[in-house]
C-alpha cells in the first residue's frame, strides 16, 4: 500500500513539474575586456565581467565559440568579490520654456552636455541627444491692430457724402470711411476721405522644449564581483572531402529463351506432390489397422 502511495506522489510531482512555466532566461551580460593570448603552443582568450551583487552571474556566456578558424571551450571561471567603481547607462530629460519654435534658435537654449548627480550616489556627463528634442506650443493669443486708408475724390459737382464710397479695399481688407475733408477750386469739389478697420491675428504665446540626455554614471567604493572566464583553443577539424558517387552498374541484357514446345513438357526437377501424398495416406491406414488388430488380439487372449 505505502509503495503504491509513493507512486502516486511522484506521478503527481511529475505533472506539476510538466504544467510549471519554463523559467526566465537570465539578462546576457558583455564583459568590460576581452585578451587573446598564447599559453605555451595553447591559444587562450580571457574575458572579465564586472557585476554587481544584484546581477545574475548565469547570464555571462560559457559555450563554445568559433574565431580565427579555432574552437574555444571554457577552462576555468573564478570569481573575486572587491570594492570598485559600478558604473551603468543613465538618461536624464529637461524641459525648458522658449519665446521661439525654430530648432536653430532651440539648440542655443540647449547645453551639448550636462554633469548629473544620481540621488543614489552616480555621478558622470551626459550627452544631449538631438533626436529627442520635443517642440510643443504652449498657448495661444489674438492681437488686433488698426488700419488706416487715405483717398482723394476730385472734380464732384457737389460737396455731397453720397459721391463718396463707403468701403475700401487695402491689402485684402475691408476698410469703412471714417472722415471726408472738403476743398473746392470755385467749380468743383474735391473730397479727402479717411477710411479705417483692425486686422486680427492668431500668435503662440510660447513654446515648451523637452529633450534627453544620455551616458555613463558611475559610483565609486561600491560592491562589484569581477568574474573571469579563461577559454582555450583547438583546431578545427578538417572537412574530408565529399565521397564519389559510385557509377552505376550496367543492366545486363535479358537471355534469350528456346521457343516453347507444345508436345513437350518440361522437367523442372519437382515431383508432383499428389502421389506423394496418396502414398503418405495409405501408409497412415495400413499403420491404424495393424494397431487395431493388435488391440483386437490382445483383447482375445486376454478373454
Amino acid at each position: 500500500m505505502k509503495k503504491r502511495i509513493a507512486v502516486l506522489l511522484c506521478a503527481a510531482a511529475l505533472a506539476v513539474s510538466a504544467a510549471a512555466p519554463p523559467a526566465l532566461a537570465a539578462e546576457q551580460h558583455y564583459p568590460n575586456s576581452v585578451e587573446t593570448y598564447m599559453e605555451g603552443d595553447s591559444p587562450r582568450i580571457r574575458k572579465v565581467y564586472q557585476l554587481s551583487l544584484t546581477d545574475d552571474p548565469a547570464g555571462i556566456p560559457t559555450g563554445d565559440f568559433e574565431r580565427d578558424g579555432l574552437r574555444y571551450h571554457l577552462l576555468d571561471l573564478t570569481r573575486r568579490d572587491e570594492v570598485g567603481v559600478d558604473t551603468r547607462s543613465h538618461t536624464e530629460t529637461v524641459t525648458i520654456d522658449s519665446r521661439t519654435g525654430e530648432l536653430p534658435e532651440v539648440l542655443k537654449l540647449l547645453d551639448g552636455q550636462r554633469e548629473v548627480t544620481t540621488e543614489d550616489g552616480y555621478a558622470g556627463t551626459l550627452i544631449l541627444d538631438h533626436t529627442s528634442i520635443h517642440i510643443q506650443v504652449k498657448g495661444y493669443a489674438t492681437k488686433t491692430r488698426n488700419l488706416s486708408a487715405a483717398r482723394s475724390y476730385p472734380n464732384l459737382s457737389d460737396a455731397d457724402l453720397s459721391l463718396v464710397p463707403k468701403t475700401v479695399t487695402e491689402n485684402g481688407r475691408t476698410l469703412t470711411l471714417a472722415d471726408v475733408q472738403w476743398s473746392s477750386d470755385g467749380a468743383h469739389y474735391t473730397a479727402s476721405a479717411t477710411y479705417t478697420g483692425t486686422a486680427s491675428s492668431r500668435y503662440a504665446t510660447g513654446y515648451t522644449v523637452t529633450a534627453n540626455y544620455t551616458g555613463q554614471v558611475a559610483k565609486a567604493g561600491c560592491d562589484v564581483v569581477t568574474y573571469t572566464a579563461v577559454f582555450g583553443g583547438t583546431e578545427l577539424p578538417a572537412e574530408e572531402p565529399p565521397a564519389p558517387e559510385p557509377e552505376p552498374e550496367p543492366t545486363p541484357e535479358p537471355e534469350q529463351l528456346p521457343a516453347e514446345d507444345s508436345n513437350h513438357t518440361e522437367d523442372t526437377g519437382c515431383t508432383n506432390p499428389l502421389p506423394l501424398l496418396a502414398f503418405a495416406g495409405g501408409g497412415a491406414a495400413l499403420i491404424g489397422a495393424a494397431l487395431w488388430l493388435a488391440r483386437k488380439t490382445r483383447g482375445g487372449i486376454s478373454a
